[in-house]
């Protein structure tokens, strides 16, 4: 047999399809794909078209882009499942949520959904602004989540970072941004277990007002930030001390890999 003994060319017959299923069946290609990550940025649609053209999800999921082995979606409340079909969140690592007008609409079963892979299953949810009343941060934080007071008032935000040596302030140092709305202090939640950073909004009669910024807990086996910037009329996720602080975010956020 042209130089080849057939148990040899029938053992090497065998080794090429064993290498052939293992490069081109769907489970390798599974594995492939789950070793990047994959973070879920979601939003519902609200935000004025005159600062964000794409909508938050998008504005946000660009500042996102250069995150080293992970895989940036999109999703929105106007897309089938309301964005997160059980397979997409199976998957994610990590959940951002910006919510203001529709909370109401979100289906109780998809917040049940969420609070489970926060919680048993250890997914990272990040929460963003008026997302305080989103159904699945009420659900997580298990309280109120109201501020004293919410005032169209601002100018200006100025962010502090209080823990410099906490994983998502790395590299961040303070700053300002346009901000036209504030949340005042206190805050119905439970007692964070760390403040990356704190604020002071500066207001039109000249006046201050200062209130926590970033908060982080453990929720389970998830970890959940919330950063209270991010008003709707104001390009806060274009500015690129934010777009830092929710890269950081995300790698903080995700599950120990294994």
């Amino acid at each position: 047999m042209n130089g080849c003994s057939w148990f040899a060319c029938t053992l090497g017959l065998l080794t090429l399809a064993v290498l052939s299923l293992a490069v081109f069946s769907p489970r390798a290609h599974a594995q492939e794909a789950k070793a990047k990550r994959c973070v879920v940025v979601w939003s519902e649609g609200t935000a004025p078209r005159s600062v964000y053209p794409k909508d938050i999800n998008t504005a946000i999921a660009e500042g996102l882009a250069s995150l080293d082995g992970w895989e940036v979606v999109t999703a929105s409340i106007s897309d089938p499942d309301q964005g997160l079909p059980d397979a997409l969140l199976e998957r994610a690592d990590v959940l951002i949520w910006w919510g203001h007008k529709k909370h109401d609409l979100v289906k109780d079963e998809l917040v049940e959904k969420i609070v489970k892979r926060v919680k048993d299953e250890g997914m990272g949810f990040i929460s963003l602004h008026s997302s305080h009343f989103a159904k699945p941060n009420k659900a997580l934080m298990g309280t109120a989540c109201s501020w004293g007071a919410y005032k169209g008032d601002s100018t200006t935000l100025k962010v502090t970072v209080k823990d410099p040596n906490h994983p998502i302030a790395k590299g961040v140092k303070d700053f300002t941004i346009a901000h036209s709305e504030r949340y005042s202090e206190p805050y119905a939640v439970p007692e964070p277990q760390a403040t990356p950073f704190e604020g002071v909004h500066s207001l039109k009669d000249g006046g201050t007002d200062p209130s926590r910024i970033g908060l982080c807990w453990q929720v389970g086996k998830g970890k959940f930030f919330y950063l209270q910037a991010g008003h709707e009329t104001n390009p806060v996720y274009f500015d690129e001390n934010v777009r830092l602080i929710m890269r950081n975010a995300v790698e903080w956020a995700a599950p120990e890999t294994e």
